[in-house]
């Protein structure tokens, strides 16, 4: 590996450091219902989503809610002692990707068959502290 793609390498493995990362594979959901909810935190601070995510009524957003509360464990697990309140946190990135697609055949009339796509999407979910950042 060249010098200065060993010193970038360094780099973002130094940022990586800083980021809490959890995912969710296979979520029988499909992704466009998932980014409905994951549009709607993007950005915000870890105390508001957890509500947010609490009393929306969207069905997706308990699975999104399990996740954020994976990544918080993620957090104080390498932070112990340190305050949720006092740290900052917010939901940097949110990425929703199409996960595999069950195929099945629905009865049609006069003999035809539809057919049913069943999807699914991975969830990857990366939260920051704003601390670091000023």
């Amino acid at each position: 590996m060249g010098a200065r793609k060993h010193n970038r390498a360094e780099a973002i493995r130094e940022q990586r450091k800083s980021l809490y990362v959890a995912s969710l594979n296979n979520v029988p959901t499909s992704p466009r219902k998932m980014r409905l909810v994951a549009d709607m935190v993007r950005g915000m601070n870890v105390e508001l989503a957890l509500h947010a995510l609490q009393y929306s009524p969207k069905e997706a957003s308990n699975r999104l809610y399990k996740l954020l509360r994976s990544a918080i464990s993620n957090w104080e697990a390498k932070n112990e002692g340190a305050r949720i309140e006092d740290s900052h946190l917010y939901i940097k990135e949110v990425s929703v990707d199409a996960g595999r697609m069950l195929k099945r055949v629905q009865p049609a009339p006069q003999g035809r068959a539809h057919r049913i796509r069943k999807r699914s999407n991975h969830i990857t979910l990366v939260i920051d502290s704003r601390k670091t950042q000023e």
